[in-house]
């Protein structure tokens, strides 16, 4: 049996979905472990555009079993307009090929609201997506959640709804805001739990079919490193963990399947919302990767924020997750650069470092250290081998290797699923 973990080690956007939905067709079961719809992933498949922000990205591969774990928070409505949406493609969506851990914590209507509340009135703006993932997730630690499994018996579901609505109501007040009514939010919890209950499943069943003839399994994480909950740049960062760990965790299945952890890393820096961001480019150069590499959120439609390559953080990413493999991502981009910067350390109050502070106060005043590059101004775009590549983009390739000091596994070189080089076998 094989398990590969898919993690970013950036902060996102660093092409998954297209590398998950490529390494797909040599697995058995893709996983979604951690994260919820505020997190998208936009794959292209014979010229068809597809955007996901929950399902896994397996999905698009009927004759796979796609499953969404119980480290994931659960937008029901979200989902079901997604299913919709993708079904009406022709892509077949069914029970047997889409499993829900019936323990993911749902995120309601109520969570969304306060995001909203939280985003327009704190003094400290996160830039959230206001889906509602954080005040989902604080209701899991605060053990007043409401679960997929507890939501289909309607006189327990009510009980559950008064514990959750004495905490929220409480909030709406402060906020001076309309409180909720208990039979209303019920309802349609219930209403929506018709519809999900038959994608719903124990874990002891999803372990059993894990079991079945030795799967190859691939567990899918969303955001990337840099906006793990515990190792991110907080307050900056996601809710959940992004670390490759959290994939066992996330799943509910031994950590002992996980063979394998592939760093999906981008061949320059984007990042969405606020926080700190060492080589962020704020002009022409920073605008130019944004064109042409597309740099806008497939949930949002935010435009990102764009720099160079940042050898510290990645460095640190990989190490801390474990990392085994990058696949690289995006080098076409850099086709149009006559020089290319890269960051190989920090100055932080007059001194050089090689790691990435954890206070805000240090992250804010470091100052990059860059080597320039000579860019190979040459097309790269869809070619499929690494020989073929310019020299130039085969140095750059084997730098960030160096640098990183972690083998490259494969390259992409377009958002089409064919356009990827591999260079070393990813499953066993």
């Amino acid at each position: 049996m094989t398990g590969v973990v898919v993690v970013g080690s950036q902060w996102g956007d660093e092409g998954k979905g297209k590398i998950v939905d490529w390494l797909s067709s040599q697995a058995d079961v893709v996983i979604r472990f951690q994260g919820g719809n505020n997190a998208g992933h936009t794959l292209v498949i014979d010229g068809e555009t597809y955007k996901l922000n929950i399902l896994p990205s397996g999905i698009l591969r009927s004759d796979k079993i796609s499953i969404i774990g119980n480290g994931v928070v659960l937008d029901l409505h979200a989902l079901k307009k997604e299913i919709d949406a993708i079904s009406a493609r022709g892509v077949s969506i069914t029970p047997e090929n889409l499993y829900i851990s019936d323990r993911a914590t749902l995120i309601l209507p109520l969570h969304k609201n306060l995001d909203e509340l939280r985003e327009n009135n704190n003094i400290l703006k996160i830039g959230t997506t206001k889906r509602g993932i954080g005040p989902a997730y604080e209701d899991k630690v605060g053990r007043r959640a409401l679960r997929l499994c507890d939501i289909f018996e309607k006189a327990s579901l009510q009980k559950k709804v008064k514990i959750l609505l004495n905490h929220h109501n409480a909030i709406m007040r402060g906020f001076g805001a309309k409180e909720y009514n208990e039979q209303t939010v019920t309802d349609e919890i219930f209403e929506i739990g018709r519809f999900a209950k038959q994608f719903s499943r124990p874990i002891n069943e999803i372990s059993n079919v894990i079991n079945q003839n030795k799967k190859k399994i691939l567990f899918e994480g969303a955001q990337g490193f840099l906006l793990d909950i515990d190792h991110g740049t907080y307050p900056f960062v996601t809710s959940s963990n992004v670390h490759a760990s959290y994939a066992s965790i996330g799943s509910g299945l031994n950590p002992q399947l996980i063979n394998h952890v592939l760093a999906i890393t981008k061949a320059y820096t984007t990042r969405v919302g606020n926080g700190p961001f060492p080589t962020e480019q704020d002009n022409e150069i920073g605008q130019k990767l944004g064109e042409i590499g597309k740099e806008f959120g497939t949930v949002t439609k935010r435009k990102r924020r764009c720099g160079w390559f940042d050898t510290v953080l990645v460095r640190q990413a990989l190490i801390q997750s474990g990392v085994t493999g990058i696949a690289l991502t995006k080098i076409d981009v850099l086709d149009h650069f006559e020089e290319i910067k890269i960051c190989v350390g920090y100055k932080l109050n007059g001194k050089e470092i090689d790691y990435f502070p954890s206070s805000e106060v240090d992250q804010n005043n470091i100052i990059p250290i860059y080597e320039t590059f000579k860019g190979w101004q040459s097309n790269t775009t869809g070619i499929k081998e690494l020989e073929k590549l310019p020299q130039g983009a085969q140095d750059y390739i084997s730098l960030i290797s160096k640098l990183t000091k972690t083998k490259i596994d494969l390259v992409s070189t377009s958002p089409k699923r064919e356009d990827t080089i591999l260079i070393n076998k990813i499953f066993n």
